[in-house]
């Protein structure tokens, strides 16, 4: 899964690697669920940026909170379920980070660790939006694709987020393409040999803590 994870690279880094413009950018080492999270969204004019809460609120939904419990869908499913079905084709975006978290198991305790891409560069998770609207209050959300861990995940945790290479992330944001099983084929484990993870502190495990100490390797 993906429960909680690091944007602490420059708006610069960010706009220039991603060609876009960001407006009201501040860092965080330890974003959590139901907060607000920089994404983008493809259009026939290019690339848009703007925030979403994380925590899918279906359209359906009656109650908002439900968003809460759907921060990551999987995506060997995704063209299945009823929330995440119809936005496979029509609203996908693409979750800028620079670093997530994973827990490991070990014996009676979970032992935090940040994982990256070697290069250090910002990067994007697959995922999927909806606005959500009752009695004038509207609420856009996303939640995170998640699929089966590579190699080096595989020694954490048995999921992990997908992760978009240039590539995969050209077709996930282009509007036009609505094939769900072309789509479905870029949901892939992201090549262990590109990526890096090493130990971080258990202050990460409260969401209220959000500065640099937290990415800082122990």
């Amino acid at each position: 899964m993906c429960g909680r994870f690091t944007l602490s690279i420059s708006k610069e880094a960010i706009e220039n690697e991603l060609g876009i413009v960001i407006s009201d950018y501040q860092e965080s080492y330890n974003i959590a669920p139901t907060q607000k999270v920089l994404g983008v969204v493809g259009s026939a004019e290019g690339y848009r940026a703007g925030y979403f809460r994380w925590g899918l609120i279906p359209k359906w939904a009656k109650n908002p909170s439900i968003g809460a419990k759907m921060i990551n869908a999987r995506s060997e499913t995704v063209d299945e379920k009823r929330s995440f079905q119809p936005l496979l084709s029509r609203r996908r975006c693409a979750i800028i980070a620079d670093g997530f978290y994973e827990w490991k198991r070990d014996n009676d305790k979970k032992v935090p660790y940040r994982i990256l891409l070697n290069n250090k560069q910002v990067f994007t998770f697959a995922g999927l939006w909806d606005k959500w609207e009752r009695e004038g209050e509207e609420i856009v959300t996303c939640t995170i694709l998640t699929t089966e861990p590579n190699e080096l995940m595989s020694e954490i945790h048995d999921r992990m987020p997908v992760i978009l290479s240039e590539q995969s992330r050209e077709l996930w944001l282009n509007p036009s393409v609505q094939d769900q099983e072309m789509l479905k084929q870029i949901l892939r484990p992201y090549d262990a040999e590109e990526m890096s993870l090493y130990q971080v502190s258990t202050q990460v495990n409260n969401p209220r803590n959000n500065d640099a100490t937290l990415i800082q390797s122990v």
